[in-house]
């Protein structure tokens, strides 16, 4: 058996923080994912930062995955990794988001801990592949 072959699938939490109603490309994302041999959690639409912290540590996911398009993304996403830092959990998941967030926007979600922010459009292999990458491999800030 490879190496790859042994281990667990990559876990990820698909979470819609806020009051946003949308969720068709989180649902697109989701499915990719497991599409991708991930073993994928979705919470759900209108989720606070704090049902997303705690459903991630409950269930011990290595990647939470964000989808946003209320526009409450500085304050939403930032909350939630401020949540998880509370709970000495901020570098055993990696943390991304994604959709209609400005692009200048995306550094200072980065400095206030998401990893990668990925905008309409980009490709559902791109995101994979960056899970791939970055899962179980790097912590955060």
């Amino acid at each position: 058996m490879s190496e790859l072959q042994n281990k667990a699938p990559i876990r990820v939490l698909v979470a819609k923080p806020g009051l946003d109603g949308h969720d068709r490309g989180a649902k697109i994302v989701a499915r990719a994912l497991r599409d991708a041999g991930m073993e994928v959690i979705y919470t759900g639409l209108r989720q606070t930062p704090e049902q997303i912290a705690n459903a991630a540590i409950q269930e011990d996911v290595d990647v939470i995955a964000c989808s946003i398009l209320s526009g409450a993304h500085n304050t939403l996403l930032p909350r939630v990794y401020e949540l998880l830092c509370a709970e000495d959990a901020q570098d055993d998941m990696l943390f991304i988001a994604g959709g209609v967030i400005p692009d200048e926007d995306i550094p200072g979600l980065k400095e206030k801990g998401i990893s990668e922010v990925f905008t309409p459009g980009t490709p559902t292999g791109t995101i994979i592949q960056y899970i791939q990458d970055h899962a179980r491999t790097e912590g955060h800030l």
